[in-house]
């Protein structure tokens, strides 16, 4: 293939890389304004983003071996068509709940459109181009993640809610229509049969456990839907483990995650997961609805968390020449926490946005470096297959993440409403604390109306102060786990790593 031919066929992989981000956080930004127009529930309305993840973090897996088997242009194809209706749909839908279940179907073709891009790009280049194409790949992720927020915010209160997804629809239209015309890759020739029961097995244990997260606040633990759905994940997810232990060509290998280097670098995604992708989604919300922020004004607030991922990635980068790649990971984390911890006690606007801003320094300088950690602390052979666990543990964790941290918010705002009011009515109390689970002021107070405001913000200030500690303590845990399993003297040192994502 020629370059001019190469550059052609990549442009709508990248074109992608930049509109799938758009779609993650227009779930965010357009809550509010779908809450405003169509109503609903806590749950239905935290669906929007989490209908989203939970098929993206849970299909991504089976759609790598499907872009193998299939072909990643046929696949690449399916997700973008599935994307343009799905977009197409929520315009024009009149209910909460089913444009919580067309984001499902959004979630399902972002993981199929980013699994086959990936697969794409790595069949288009080789070498050291290969590794530029996927910087570039990630940096225009990252781009999307910093200003798309802005992007959706401007739309969503100039225009409407429903103007995103049309616009969503014409971008990955147009991205299809390029494909077509000049995306042409052949798939490399699979004599191994995939383990699609493996895939089934591990894909729905962690969608059923994700979903019992999400049932957590509004039904409580020991609701028979939630037991059940933890106690079938469990079950599926023993089952899975014996299954890869028998099978000779697993969908993973369990032994990798017998490799410090590489368990240190599982460790990662998950230290930022709790550290930076859910204040993605809880600071516009809690900007928005209890600090009473339009949507722009809540995006240009969340710039000073994301830009920094457009330039500290690549400072990483650099770094590896003088400091391993694990200490420079390690060093991001305790800053995270430490910018976390500043949040916790912020007050006035600009220590919030300094605070947002050294939080976003720090999960910037161990994201520039996670992909090529996952491929470089593992033997070339198994190279693929840590890539594809790598990916799958990073967007998956980003959905357990935030139902887990919705949860984890909800459980403390019943806990501080419960203690500043302990003679109200039990389900005026769990209606509220759900309520502002979701930072949603308004109807916290319409649950709880003869209950003074000053009241409610300072019991939601408290839980939102504890659960920026528990992120900050998370995040601190994981550092000591990346030294011990990356840094320590009793492992080896992790080579220095030049890609930037």
């Amino acid at each position: 293939m020629t370059r001019p031919a190469r550059l052609l066929a990549t442009v709508p992989l990248f074109f992608a890389a930049l509109m799938l981000p758009l779609s993650f956080t227009g779930g965010v930004m357009t809550t509010p304004a779908i809450g405003h127009a169509l109503g609903s529930s806590p749950l239905a309305l935290m669906w929007l983003t989490n209908g989203f993840m939970l098929p993206f973090g849970g299909c991504l897996l089976g759609a790598g071996v499907a872009a193998d088997k299939l072909g990643s242009r046929r696949l690449f194809f399916s997700g973008l068509l599935l994307f343009v209706v799905s977009c197409g749909l929520i315009g024009v839908a009149q209910s909460t709940w089913v444009v919580g279940g067309l984001r499902t179907l959004q979630g399902l073709a972002a993981a199929l459109t980013l699994a086959a891009a990936a697969t794409a790009l790595a069949q288009l280049y080789e070498g050291a181009a290969r590794t530029r194409a996927f910087s570039l790949l990630g940096t225009l992720f990252g781009l999307g993640l910093a200003f798309g927020p802005l992007l959706i915010g401007v739309l969503t209160q100039h225009g409407s809610w429903r103007w995103v997804y049309v616009i969503l629809a014409l971008m990955a239209g147009l991205s299809l229509l390029w494909a077509l015309r000049f995306l042409a890759v052949a798939s490399p020739a699979v004599t191994e049969r995939a383990d699609w029961r493996g895939i089934t097995l591990f894909t729905a244990a962690l969608m059923l456990f994700s979903v019992a997260l999400l049932l957590l606040p509004e039904q409580g633990m020991f609701a028979w839907p939630v037991a059940m759905l933890f106690a079938l994940s469990l079950l599926l997810a023993v089952v899975f483990v014996r299954h890869c232990q028998r099978h000779p060509a697993p969908v993973f290998q369990l032994q990798l995650l017998r490799q410090p280097r590489f368990a240190g670098v599982l460790v990662l995604p998950v230290a930022t997961c709790y550290c930076y992708v859910v204040l993605l989604i809880v600071m516009p919300l809690h900007f928005m609805g209890m600090q009473g922020m339009d949507e722009i004004d809540s995006a240009l607030w969340l710039l000073a968390l994301t830009s920094p991922m457009l330039v500290v990635p690549m400072l990483a980068a650099l770094l590896t020449r003088w400091f391993s790649a694990g200490g420079i990971a390690v060093a991001g984390l305790l800053l995270a926490a430490l910018g976390l911890l500043g949040l916790s006690f912020a007050v006035a606007g600009p220590l919030v946005l300094f605070a947002m801003f050294v939080i976003g320094c720090g999960a910037a300088l161990p994201w520039g470096l996670m992909d090529g950690l996952a491929v470089s602390a593992v033997p070339l052979s198994q190279a693929g297959m840590a890539a594809g666990l790598f990916n799958t543990v990073r967007v998956a964790g980003e959905g357990i993440a935030l139902a887990l941290v919705v949860a984890l918010l909800v459980a403390l705002n019943h806990l501080t409403l419960g203690h500043a009011l302990p003679e109200s009515d039990p389900q005026a109390l769990s209606a509220a604390a759900n309520w502002l689970g979701s930072s949603n002021l308004a109807q916290a107070r319409l649950a709880l109306p003869e209950v003074d405001l000053t009241l409610i913000l300072s019991s939601y200030q408290q839980a939102w102060q504890g659960l920026l500690w528990l992120l900050a303590a998370i995040t601190l845990l994981t550092a000591v786990g990346v030294w011990l399993l990356l840094v320590s003297k009793n492992t080896t040192a992790v080579e220095p790593v030049q890609q930037v994502p």
